[in-house]
């Protein structure tokens, strides 16, 4: 933890949108140049704290190192193949889904406690954050390979070209408005990238130095749902109200395995550095 508010305290603020690796890049607050230069990277402390949490029991006496070995030994390479079928929960899991289906099913959390739910949703929490860019960071190298073996797999998939594209809620907007129709181009002095075709998601999760945090791509969905495509909660636009999908369903799922599967064949390279 101190490792992580040295890093933190050295980041300026700055605006969050979704934006490509290398204009990030020359946007970096010089601080962090100078962090950068002497090989200290801010997410690399997430992933310290991740790894800590690997090993760390859970109320029943089990840890993720339990079922997946010393290191996340047995996991390596698991992150490349993600979103994809799980037959224990019978459903397509990103890393965030799946991280907290193993913390309630094997190692005792209880789903349902106000506390415990608080604490892994939340943004840079002790739980889903450091442990998803921790699993993620074990495929470091790897190719990225999803597959659609499963129906689930394939009905997901189909889905989330659907939303990406799919216009809705009183902008009516979409995914593929900015990051597809207008790639390249800017909206608040940022460009704007096209993660499908540039296959950004090769480095999420990704430390975004504008809010001092580390987010997994469920985050960059669901913040990206609400605060510039699709959410409007005006009382006078009532019939136009498009809600931001809750955590974990399958509206961000089939959006991730999208982008994911336009990914294939790149390397992973996480955590990732971003504006």
């Amino acid at each position: 933890m101190k490792k992580r508010a040295f890093f933190v305290s050295a980041v300026l603020a700055g605006g969050a949108v979704f934006t490509a690796v290398s204009l990030a890049q020359q946007q970096l607050p010089t601080h962090l140049k100078e962090l950068l230069e002497l090989g200290m990277h801010p997410g690399h402390a997430f992933i310290d704290e991740g790894r800590e949490m690997f090993h760390k029991p859970g109320p029943n006496g089990k840890s993720c190192a339990t079922c997946h070995g010393q290191d996340g030994k047995k996991l390596e390479g698991a992150y490349a193949k993600m979103p994809r079928y799980y037959k224990d929960i019978d459903r397509v899991a990103d890393i965030d889904t799946r991280i907290l289906a193993c913390m309630t099913k094997y190692m005792g959390y209880n789903a349902k406690d106000k506390k415990f739910k608080k604490k892994f949703n939340k943004w840079s929490g002790p739980y889903r954050v450091p442990l998803a860019t921790y699993v993620a960071s074990l495929s470091n190298g790897m190719k990225i390979n999803v597959q659609l073996d499963d129906p689930q797999e394939k009905k997901l998939y189909e889905y989330g070209k659907k939303l990406w594209y799919m216009r809705v809620g009183a902008r009516d907007f979409s995914c593929g408005i900015c990051h597809t129709v207008l790639a390249g181009k800017r909206i608040r002095l940022q460009g704007l990238p096209d993660p499908v075709k540039n296959k950004l998601y090769t480095h999420w999760p990704a430390y975004r130095f504008g809010s001092d945090r580390m987010w997994t791509m469920e985050d960059r969905v669901r913040s990206c749902w609400k605060a510039y495509l699709l959410y409007v909660k005006q009382w006078h636009q009532k019939k136009d109200w498009v809600k931001k999908p809750p955590p974990y369903s399958d509206w961000v799922i089939a959006l991730e395995l999208y982008m994911k599967k336009a990914a294939n064949g790149a390397t992973v390279e996480v955590p990732g550095l971003l504006r």
